[in-house]
């Protein structure tokens, strides 16, 4: 089974509330194992994903899709880990 899985956002973002709200009414995904990180808590954090939020990644990096929810990327992801 998958780890967690990692919602990169910022606040006052509406692709980030669209994409947190796709993801809460997935069937894939269990609200328990998504966790939210603001990535303006963090300099590091800004850097890598500044002008890509909201991004999807599970707890090691690994970057499932950005901007949007990928249904299929989503799907792809889970069949392999």
């Amino acid at each position: 089974m998958a780890g967690p899985l990692v919602l990169y956002y910022r606040s006052e973002c509406s692709l980030c509330d669209a994409m947190h709200g796709e993801l809460l009414r997935s069937p894939l995904i269990d609200a328990g194992r998504l966790h939210r990180v603001d990535i303006d808590t963090d300099p590091q954090l800004q850097t890598r994903y500044d002008h890509k939020v909201p991004v999807l990644a599970d707890s090691d990096g690994v970057e499932i899709c950005h901007y949007f929810l990928d249904q299929q990327a989503l799907e792809d992801y889970f069949a392999t880990h």
